[in-house]
């Protein structure tokens, strides 16, 4: 017989449900791990997001645009593209928007996927690739020459997010699980809402693979240069803004699924915000 009742996590390793969420650690500045057993989490919710680099509190996600060797500043996907080349797996997305665990691509998938070419009916070439594969070394690193061009129109992501509630510190959490830049140069204008934002997802990626590579660049700031945060605090401390567009359920479907009119998109995302801002209240009684 057991001493003691096994104690499962709720997230698992790749930072989906079953995993164990990592906060900083701002007086050790290391990742810490913070276990939240299943049995403690009574209610949650996966929501994703849009976070667009042209809203004014996301510029510093964008930030810089150049690529240049010896450079110490770095723009979110630059890190993305940095993991990438050195080993990250990129998820496919499934049959839906959501990642596909059991789907990495491989090195040539990946070199077809970030290219500057728009049109979807020929092939890429070695000039047009931002991520390629070194003829020497056969590793993949980033091209210099397409890098700047791609990323002037770099300018969404999507995240994955789950929001829950865990009894034992009765609090609400939420936390990113995983996130994919969205390009739109691809499209070509004729595609309905839902199947442009399917269209533009180039792949997916674990977010507790990237927060190693978070935790080592600050973000730009033209504000304050003396108290800066890393990008992972930037996402751990939410310091980004970004609008819902849609939440798992069981017919796997986002807004732009059943709705494309504006107005009862935006009364939808309302819908959405104002319930997982309302949980945690509705569970105490004044």
């Amino acid at each position: 017989m057991k001493a003691q009742h096994e104690i499962f996590p709720f997230f698992d390793d790749k930072g989906t449900i079953r995993i164990e969420t990592t906060e900083l650690d701002a007086v050790a500045d290391t990742l810490v791990t913070v276990s939240h057993r299943a049995d403690d989490i009574v209610w949650s919710r996966v929501v994703y997001r849009i976070i667009d680099m042209r809203y004014k509190q996301n510029y510093p996600l964008y930030y810089p645009t150049k690529f240049e060797e010896g450079m110490t500043e770095r723009s979110l996907f630059m890190i993305m593209a940095e993991a990438i080349v050195d080993g990250v797996p990129l998820y496919m997305k499934g049959d839906r928007v959501k990642p596909n665990y059991r789907s990495v691509m491989s090195a040539k998938e990946i070199s077809e996927v970030f290219t500057t070419n728009t049109d979807m009916t020929r092939l890429s070439n070695v000039d047009e690739q931002i991520i390629i594969e070194d003829a020497a070394t056969q590793k993949m690193v980033l091209n210099n020459t397409s890098y700047e061009k791609f990323v002037r129109n770099q300018l969404k992501f999507l995240i994955q997010e789950v929001v829950f509630f865990d009894k034992h510190t009765s609090r609400l959490y939420s936390k990113v699980m995983a996130i994919a830049p969205l390009y739109q140069a691809k499209l070509t204008g004729t595609e309905t809402p839902k199947d442009a934002l399917y269209n533009s997802l180039l792949g997916w990626l674990a977010f507790d693979n990237l927060r190693p590579y978070f935790s080592k660049h600050y973000v730009s700031s033209d504000v304050n240069a003396t108290q800066r945060v890393t990008f992972d605090e930037f996402f751990t401390k939410k310091l980004y803004t970004s609008y819902v567009v849609g939440v798992d359920n069981g017919k796997d479907q986002l807004i732009l699924d059943y709705t494309t009119d504006s107005v009862k998109v935006r009364a939808e995302q309302q819908r959405i915000e104002d319930e997982l801002l309302n949980f945690e209240q509705d569970l105490w009684e004044y």
